[in-house]
């Protein structure tokens, strides 16, 4: 095949899996998680045919792959790809252009300043603040915490960049006690120890406590969220923010999914939040983009370029170039997926994607409250925790729907016992979908015993 043939190729076996996704086990069978051993192959000697890899890739890869971009995945907030969004990043590979600067590639530049306008204005964000588009909410989290600890110690006429930590005015890190492990594993790279982190105490629904809410001064970071991850939770940010804010210190949120919450007929769980310093997100999670692609949304748009600039001699660039945003230097222009989703949706679909999420995430709640199973949280966004009176039935009824291939949510622990985490994300998702879910776990808990 030449160039133009295997590409062809490539897109109808794309094609083809996209049209079967439906009916593909959620999970792979023990099969075809076998047959991933025909990788476990020697460097070849000589290259193989193209075409060959790419039947290798289609045949052994294909079916242990899970459908995490079909309607019955419940695991981990993943949303499947948007078509326009889907069909973007494929014209975008072909592109294959470096979205570092507007000279690497005018429209990328172009495209990602569109889509950072509309993403603030979506989540009716301070219009003046800069958007990174990064890999993942971590590394977004890493740019903005890094960002933030710069801004405090310069308050404190220490100059970061020439002169480092050493010596450096201490910089305090209050955190949720339930803050997501990104968070932890940012502010870890950063150099903050991790028995120095402060955690703030949270109430039965994981929301931090504002009654007792740590002592705040203008060397610390204060890092909230929007939508806890078991219980959906948001953090009393009309209450703490301003109390931060007074005390001269840095808020951040991680918003990895709830943030979008903002864009919907939801956004008063998320009243107050424009007046952090700064919050990340992930478009491929509730935006439904392919991956990786996620936000640093920074209200001193100053403070997050001059802690990422990376101008050089022979590649300098304006401030909002998104290496300059960023941690890439090289980089694909990931902000263009998000420009798709968002002109394909308008500001009314992501509206509707979002309260269909939360409508079927409540449905997916009484239905299983009425079977007898103890849903944990209130659902208001798109999780439900649940459990059944027995731990180990709690186990055995989550192993049962991992194992049944027909659809597939993750486990979790919530108040020092097991549960079930179920998160409604995919625009493919339907009711009918959310109502074959609840009754298969009706179904697998009545063989392991009678849900309680």
């Amino acid at each position: 095949m030449n160039e133009l043939e295997l590409l062809a190729h490539a897109d109808a076996l794309g094609r083809r899996y996209t049209e079967t996704t439906v009916q593909r086990r959620v999970f792979p069978s023990d099969d075809a998680i076998a047959a991933l051993a025909a990788f476990d192959e020697p460097l070849p000697e000589l290259g193989a045919p193209a075409e060959a890899t790419l039947a290798l890739l289609d045949d052994v890869g294909s079916p242990a792959t899970t459908a995490s971009n079909g309607p019955r995945y419940f695991g981990f907030v993943i949303g499947a790809a948007l078509p326009a969004a889907a069909a973007a990043d494929r014209l975008l590979l072909a592109w294959d252009q470096c979205g570092s600067t507007f000279d690497n590639s005018p429209v990328s530049a172009t495209l990602e300043r569109v889509a950072a306008r509309w993403v603030l204005e979506a989540l009716d964000l301070p219009r003046e603040s800069a958007v990174g588009f990064g890999t993942s909410a971590t590394a977004c989290t890493l740019t903005a915490l890094a960002a933030a600890r710069r801004e405090l110690l310069a308050r404190q006429n220490w100059d970061f960049d020439g002169q480092g930590l050493s010596g450096a005015p201490e910089i305090r890190v209050v955190v949720s006690e339930l803050i997501h492990i990104t968070v932890i594993k940012a502010l870890r790279v950063l150099g903050f120890g991790l028995n120095q982190i402060i955690r703030a105490p949270v109430d039965a629904a994981g929301r931090v406590d504002a009654a007792r809410l740590p002592p705040l001064d203008e060397r610390t970071i204060l890092c909230l969220q929007a939508g806890e991850v078991n219980t959906g939770a948001f953090d009393p940010f009309g209450k703490i923010i301003p109390l931060a804010r007074n005390a001269g210190a840095w808020v951040h949120v991680d918003g990895a999914f709830g943030l979008w919450a903002r864009a919907s007929s939801l956004a008063h769980l998320t009243t107050g939040i424009e007046l952090a310093d700064s919050w990340t997100t992930d478009a491929h999670k509730w935006l439904n983009t392919p991956y990786d692609c996620a936000m640093t949304i920074c209200r001193d748009a100053r403070a997050l370029a001059a802690a990422m600039n990376s101008d050089a001699a022979y590649s300098s660039a304006s401030m909002d170039a998104q290496k300059n945003l960023t941690l890439e230097f090289s980089r694909r222009p990931r902000g263009i997926p998000v420009w798709a989703a968002l002109r394909s949706l308008g500001r009314q679909g992501v509206a509707r994607l979002v309260e269909g999420h939360c409508a079927q995430a409540r449905r997916i709640g009484d239905g299983l409250a009425e079977a007898g199973f103890e849903v944990l949280n209130e659902v208001t966004l798109n999780q439900v925790l649940f459990r059944c009176a027995d731990d180990a039935k709690t186990l055995a009824v989550r192993a049962a729907v991992q194992a049944s291939g027909e659809a597939w949510f993750g486990g979790s622990v919530w108040q020092g016992r097991p549960a079930m985490r179920i998160s409604v994300s995919s625009w493919r998702t339907q009711d009918a979908d959310v109502d074959a879910l609840i009754a298969l776990v009706i179904r697998l808990a009545s063989g392991v015993g009678k849900a309680r």
